[in-house]
């Protein structure tokens, strides 16, 4: 069976994993997704490691295909993705309307899991926003960092701390058991992130992937595309 290799930011690990029996029963290929920080997915790419597909932020997309090492004429939008905030199942929710609200969870979470604060998307956002609110200091000995957000989030999910927040893309959230997305983040300091698909330069199954795209793309899987949470 064809199998169409996947470099992927996790935002869209929750939508791939929906749609691969669709694609299955559509084209008769599998799907081989690595998911992961989109900086370290886009630097995969660029050692050579073999994939037919990118799923990444629209503005690195758009450099990979600068960078000839993705065809600009395939790119197309998926959808945008919040980074949000999220707490374990058993936990109340978090109410985040204003900065002061933010600045308050924050100091007040004895344990923060985000991830990676220089290679992912949401993970440079935290990291920004805890500069912005004049905390970074003080809650450093409380940040979790993990590679993904979807690991940060099973961490969270399994944490023993008695007050542990997440933030992290709301996408990653949603698909992962033993937590629930608490919202999104407040006026000035929220992220919205416009997810983009291409094929790459070196695709095995240029066609298979292109498929693949329309799929992700679809007008008739806009209903999936908002449960795992993308928006617009």
């Amino acid at each position: 069976m064809t199998t169409v290799s996947i470099l992927s930011g996790g935002a869209a690990q929750g939508l791939v994993r929906g749609l691969t029996d669709s694609f299955k029963v559509q084209t008769g290929c599998g799907i081989d997704g690595e998911f992961g920080a989109v900086g370290i997915m886009a630097d995969k790419l660029r050692a050579s490691t073999p994939a037919d597909l990118v799923i990444l932020t629209k503005a690195l997309l758009a450099k990979l295909a600068e960078e000839q090492l993705v065809i600009s004429s395939s790119i197309a939008d998926i959808g945008r993705v919040e980074t949000a905030l999220a707490v374990r199942s058993r936990d109340p929710r978090v109410a985040v309307k204003t900065e002061a609200d933010l600045r308050e969870v924050l100091r007040g979470a004895d344990a923060i899991f985000v991830p990676d604060i220089k290679a992912s998307t949401a993970g440079q956002h935290v990291a920004k926003v805890l500069d912005q609110l004049g905390i970074a200091y003080e809650v450093a000995s409380r940040l979790k960092i993990y590679p993904n957000g979807a690991t940060a989030m099973r961490e969270l999910a399994a944490s023993t701390a008695t007050r542990p927040i997440g933030c992290t893309q709301a996408t990653e959230i949603i698909a992962t058991d033993g937590i629930a997305l608490s919202g999104a983040l407040p006026p000035g300091y929220e992220l919205v992130t416009m997810y983009t698909a291409g094929v790459t330069a070196r695709a095995a199954h240029p066609q298979e992937a292109a498929a693949l795209i329309t799929l992700l793309t679809g007008a008739d899987q806009k209903g999936l595309r908002q449960r795992v949470g993308f928006v617009g």
